[in-house]
C-alpha cells in the first residue's frame, strides 16, 4: 500500500504533468544525467504524432529566499507556510520562453522550425514537424511542437531547444518541463532546472535515427549564451542565421 508520505512526496515532484493522448501511458519517464536516453522503437512509441510540450513559470522574485528541497523533504509542513515578506529582493524579471527545433532529412534539407520569421513547419509534408502556438507568459498549456513520425525514416535527426527571445536571461528563474508525449508509451520529461543565470539558448533533446535504426531520445540540457547560430555550430548543423524579429501581433 502507498504511505500517505510517498503520496505527498509524488505529489511534490517538480514540474506540471500533462494529459496523454491518443491512447498513451499515463506515467511518466524522466530523462537525466545518469539515465540520459530512451529508444521509442523498442518503446513501440515511434509512430503516430509525437507531441513535444514546453510549459514554464517564473519563479518567485525572492526565490533564493525560499526553502531548498532537501529543507522540506526534512519538514514537509514547511511548505505550507505563507512566504515572509522581503524588504529587499531582486526585481521581477520579464521571461519569454521559445520552443524550436532545428531538423535534418535524410536527403540532406535542413532548417529549424521556429516563432521567429513564421517558420511552423508542416506535419505532413517536410520537415515532417509543425509549431502550434507561442506562449509569452508560461501558461499551463505551453508552446507544442508535433512530430509526424509516420515519416520517420527521412528523419536524420531533431534537436529541440529552448531560447529566451525577450526579457531577461534567466533561465534559473523559471520553472520550465519539456515533455514528449508519443502516441504509444510513456511520456517523457526533461527538466530544465540546472543554473545558467546568463545563458539565453538551452539544447534539450536531440532525437536521432541511430545506426541501428532505432529512433532515439538523448536529453542534452546544454545550455549556450548565444541563440540558434551558437548551437547550430555546436551541433554542426551549418545553416546561415540572420536577426529575426517576431511580428508586432505576437510581441503585443
Amino acid at each position: 500500500m502507498v504511505s500517505l508520505w510517498e503520496n505527498w512526496r509524488s505529489g511534490m515532484r517538480r514540474g506540471p504533468k500533462f494529459d496523454t493522448v491518443g491512447g498513451a501511458s499515463t506515467y511518466a519517464v524522466e530523462l537525466t544525467k545518469r539515465h540520459s536516453a530512451i529508444s521509442l522503437t523498442r518503446q513501440g512509441a515511434d509512430s503516430g504524432h509525437l507531441q513535444v510540450n514546453l510549459s514554464w513559470r517564473m519563479r518567485s522574485s525572492d526565490f533564493d529566499g525560499r526553502p531548498r528541497r532537501g529543507g522540506l523533504l526534512r519538514n514537509p509542513l514547511q511548505a505550507f507556510k505563507p512566504e515572509p515578506v522581503q524588504g529587499h529582493t531582486r526585481g521581477v524579471v520579464t521571461v519569454d520562453l521559445d520552443l524550436a527545433c532545428m531538423y535534418e532529412l535524410k536527403d540532406g534539407s535542413k532548417g529549424v522550425v521556429q516563432p521567429l520569421g513564421g517558420l511552423l513547419g508542416e506535419i505532413n509534408a517536410p520537415p515532417y514537424v509543425k509549431l502550434s502556438g507561442d506562449d509569452r507568459f508560461g501558461g499551463s498549456s505551453g508552446e507544442t511542437i508535433y512530430v509526424n513520425l509516420d515519416h520517420k525514416d527521412e528523419i536524420k535527426r531533431l534537436l529541440v531547444f529552448v531560447y529566451i527571445y525577450d526579457g531577461t536571461p534567466a533561465f534559473d528563474r523559471t520553472q520550465a518541463v519539456v515533455s514528449l508525449i508519443p502516441s504509444n508509451g510513456p511520456r517523457i520529461e526533461i527538466g530544465l532546472d540546472e543554473r545558467a543565470p546568463e545563458a539565453r539558448s538551452c539544447a534539450v533533446v536531440l532525437i536521432e535515427n541511430d545506426a541501428k535504426g532505432q529512433l532515439v531520445v538523448r536529453r542534452e540540457v546544454r545550455y549556450v549564451y548565444g541563440f540558434q547560430s551558437e548551437l547550430d555550430r555546436l551541433y554542426g548543423w551549418g545553416l546561415q542565421w540572420g536577426r529575426g524579429y517576431k511580428n508586432k501581433a505576437d510581441r503585443a
